[in-house]
């Protein structure tokens, strides 16, 4: 199946750090939202070590006319200092939020505990009621840290029980695993949509290096075939080729639209997006 008006596209970026990276990224922000995406979302580091420049890359993103999600999590900060900034962020016009655990910077020793994504999902329900779009993280090959896959499929659950609206999932490379999730997300009472997550692979070796910490696994063919291929370019048709016949087969599968991971890149998602189909528009 090839993507439809029916299908919700969103993109995802993280915060530069220099001046051009702030301008390859708003190179990329324009390119992408010729697709016409929901929305773009933003990351937010470990214990929001990225806060300000998250910050920036949002309200500079609206400012540009962009629908932009803030990724938020309470980290080692008061719950005074996050209502403060989601205000903050409803005023300058954001209207959709990630909802994170997130995860406590490297040395942070002061006794703070990691706060988890349900209860910043149900503070932000509390307290800016019907204001803001929940999202929140899912994880068909199960979080890296879960006891059990039935536990963390109900950990899910209760997310969406506190309020949240949907879910994107960590990127993975196993059709059977995401049909799998989804089917005991019925069986477990879950309705609400669950957005899978796309990594394109451009860098193999850095890919399988965060896989590790993240819990997501490359098919041993997958890897050793990309390893096999000699020129770049014979590795970025090979690879879209691959991740464009791999979302066609989500979409068959009856996901409810894709969340690419861009890692501010421009071509790998946007070569992905047209053999999907996607009609680009003038921005």
């Amino acid at each position: 199946m090839l993507f439809t008006d029916q299908h919700r596209l969103s993109f995802e970026f993280y915060p530069p750090k220099t001046d051009q990276g702030f301008k390859n990224l708003a190179a990329a922000r324009k390119t992408l939202a010729s697709f016409s995406p929901e929305f773009f979302s933003v990351t937010y580091g470990a214990g929001g070590s990225t806060r300000e420049n998250t910050k920036n890359v949002v309200l500079s993103g609206i400012e540009d006319g962009y629908a932009v999600a803030p990724h938020l999590s309470f980290g080692g900060d008061s719950k005074e200092s996050i209502a403060t900034l989601i205000q903050a962020y409803i005023d300058s016009g954001v209207r959709r939020i990630v909802a994170l655990r997130g995860d406590l910077p490297s040395g942070y020793g002061d006794g703070s505990r990691l706060v988890h994504a349900s209860e910043l999902v149900e503070f932000i329900r509390e307290q800016f009621s019907g204001q803001l779009q929940i999202e929140v993280a899912a994880y068909p090959e199960i979080h890296p840290e879960a006891s059990s896959y039935d536990d963390d499929i109900g950990f899910l659950k209760h997310k969406f029980d506190c309020g949240a609206d949907n879910a994107i999932t960590q990127y993975f490379y196993n059709l059977d695993a995401y049909k799998y999730f989804l089917e005991v997300c019925d069986k477990k009472g879950i309705r609400h949509p669950v957005y899978p997550g796309v990594m394109p692979i451009t860098n193999l070796d850095n890919l399988e290096r965060f896989s590790k910490n993240c819990g997501a696994e490359i098919p041993r063919w997958l890897s050793h075939r990309v390893r096999s291929l000699a020129q770049p370019q014979d590795v970025l048709e090979f690879t879209t080729d691959f991740m464009a016949g791999f979302c066609e087969k989500l979409l068959d599968m009856g996901a409810p639209g894709l969340h690419f991971y861009t890692m501010n890149q421009i071509e790998p998602s946007a070569s992905i997006c047209r053999k999907l189909g996607i009609v680009e528009k003038n921005t």
